[in-house]
């Protein structure tokens, strides 16, 4: 075990593959921050539909002070879910070597409020679709019938430099 000097986080390194797993905590680190705020990577959330089978969708998110957050339509099957039962998982990836993956698992906070739903909604907007669409995007989005889903981690799992 050695402790990364810039996350001050506990990396084990396997010796024959260079490879960086960090361990398991309930907080992002800087490090995992800089990485699920890198460019326009989807998350892959997964939830539970109403007869407990595992589902996957691909969402658009923010960080936001330490917790991951996204908008979702209260009428999806995600809003539903959600309502339901707030325990979720969320990975990201990068599909580029040397390649690294985030998984981040928690419980979902919902909320209506229309000036939070603007904010992340324009956020994400301006994440994704650019800077000059952000304000578009925000419109979009952040309306009623809309939910601003907040993950806040109780176990994040970090595995970067997987393929070196």
């Amino acid at each position: 075990m050695l402790e990364d000097a810039a996350t001050h986080t506990l990396v084990t390194e396997d010796q024959t593959k260079g490879r960086r797993h960090m361990s398991p905590t309930a907080e992002l680190s800087a490090a995992a921050v800089e990485f699920l705020s890198a460019g326009t990577r989807t998350g892959m959330l997964g939830f539970l539909a109403r007869d407990g089978r595992p589902l996957v969708a691909p969402v658009w998110f923010v960080v936001d002070s330490g917790d991951l957050v996204l908008n979702t339509a209260k009428a999806s099957a995600k809003g539903q879910a959600l309502m339901r039962d707030p325990r979720v998982v969320l990975c990201v990836d990068d599909p580029h070597p040397p390649y690294g993956f985030i998984q981040v698992q928690g419980v979902a906070t919902l909320s209506e409020d229309s000036d939070e739903l603007l904010d992340i909604a324009t956020r994400t907007g301006a994440r994704y679709m650019g800077p000059d669409r952000a304000e578009e995007f925000g419109r979009r989005n952040g309306v009623p019938g809309e939910l601003v889903v907040r993950i806040r981690p109780t176990k994040v799992i970090v595995a970067l430099d997987v393929a070196e």
